[in-house]
């Protein structure tokens, strides 16, 4: 890889950095799973593919066919606010009766890596943000560097990874705090919160408006 292309992709691992270091509902459940070092590889790295799958789809012009078709997005729309609610209500009820995390206890009374699985993926696929973002924004921006482009995609795709593998591996350094209850009241408070107010601003905004 030449410098010029070097410097495309480190465009696009800046410019996806940009997007998924935020505090959201994805990153809030790989942030759990990390800090109880459940199924932390397969959730990671479902994550990555997603967002590489997410971005090739941009680049290849799915951006353009979701404009056309805006009621993709509503389906997309409502389905997410209703897993959202759903999922903030039982982050609720875990809050209310919050559970110490003992040492090497993780693991011991885990849900199914299938459970699991279902719930990162319809974390992932019902958020119509995702769409946005991935596939129209970062599709618009990839195919402005014309023929680069899919070395700008590898950077974004790159950046992915390198987060997700760093937030779930990273989470474990927080277990000390997680020993109390206490702790994990306000992290499912917090979890609770924000998948509230994501599924109300799908609810109450039109996810096919521009940025």
């Amino acid at each position: 890889m030449n410098q010029g292309s070097f410097g495309v992709a480190l465009a696009g691992f800046g410019f996806s950095l940009s997007l998924i270091i935020a505090i959201g509902v994805q990153n809030a459940f790989v942030l759990r799973q990390g800090i109880r070092r459940e199924h932390v590889l397969p959730i990671v790295l479902f994550c990555a593919v997603s967002d590489a799958t997410l971005i090739s789809a941009g680049i290849f012009g799915l951006g353009q066919l979701l404009e056309l078709v805006p009621w993709l997005m509503s389906v997309v729309r409502w389905a997410g606010v209703a897993f959202l609610v759903a999922y903030a209500l039982f982050a609720v009820r875990r809050a209310m009766k919050p559970e110490a995390l003992i040492p090497d206890d993780a693991g011991a009374s885990a849900p199914s890596l299938r459970s699991t699985m279902l719930a990162i993926a319809a974390i992932t696929w019902l958020n119509p943000h995702v769409y946005l973002d991935t596939v129209v924004l970062m599709g618009s921006v990839a195919n402005s560097y014309h023929a680069d482009r899919w070395i700008f995609g590898l950077g974004a795709a790159s950046a992915s990874l390198v987060w997700f593998f760093a937030l779930g591996y990273g989470a474990r350094w927080l277990r000390p705090i997680f020993r109390k209850p206490s702790a994990w009241r306000v992290l499912d408070l917090v979890i609770a919160a924000t998948m509230l107010a994501i599924a109300a601003s799908l609810a109450f905004a039109d996810p096919t408006a521009g940025h």
